[in-house]
């Protein structure tokens, strides 16, 4: 028998994998296009001749962004995926968005410093399909990840996504409370910091090499 998914619903499985998709290229792809309209239109200038830090102003991009995309997320949850689809959600929502929001800071940190690494949008296009593609599609949300090979698996665990989706896995197809996923939210948290610190310091060498 089939666990959690008894008639092997695949709109069960599909639609939750589709808003992690989701979450992950529209929180990457906003946040860097974000910084890069700021260069592009001059603003980024105006920033810098104000009494603000580049840690504010690389904070504030990601909070704005995510803030955005978490809206979206629940509001997919409720009406879509719940409610159009009827797709019976197990666990708690409150935490499954704990998650998003955390998973958010990552995947943010990632499209700023994508951004500070492109020098156009189409660069930022080209760099964004270079990142998603991989960690969307061997995350583990459309292949199990233990059928990869264990390079792969080893590679990957250096990804936030590949951890976000065990939470959503666990939490809304097998009702998993924090005592299940707090090794996994840990581990979503403490990569996005290195991404947000290597993006903070990408973004101060631009700022010296602008003011330069």
């Amino acid at each position: 028998r089939a666990r959690f998914n008894p008639e092997l619903n695949q709109s069960w499985f599909g639609s939750v994998m589709e808003v992690i998709n989701s979450v992950t290229m529209l929180s990457i792809v906003l946040a860097g296009a974000a910084l890069i309209r700021e260069r592009e239109h001059g603003t980024l200038e105006h920033l810098l001749v104000m009494p603000i830090t580049p840690l504010e102003i690389v904070t504030a991009k990601i909070w704005a962004n995510a803030l955005v995309v978490l809206l979206a997320v629940g509001a997919s949850l409720h009406f879509i995926v719940r409610g159009s689809l009827g797709v019976p959600i197990q666990g708690s929502i409150s935490l499954f968005l704990t998650a998003t929001a955390l998973y958010l800071f990552a995947t943010t940190s990632i499209g700023i410093f994508l951004a500070t690494v492109a020098r156009s949008m189409p660069q930022l296009g080209l760099l964004t399909i270079l990142v998603v593609f991989p960690i969307t599609t061997l995350s583990g949300n459309t292949t199990p990840l233990d059928s990869m090979p264990e390079v792969i698996q080893l590679i990957m665990s250096c990804s936030p996504s590949t951890h976000y989706v065990k939470i959503a896995q666990a939490v809304l197809y097998r009702g998993a409370g924090l005592d299940r996923v707090w090794r996994e939210l840990a581990l979503v948290t403490g990569i996005g910091t290195l991404f947000f610190a290597a993006a903070l310091l990408r973004f101060r060498r631009t700022v010296s090499a602008a003011l330069g």
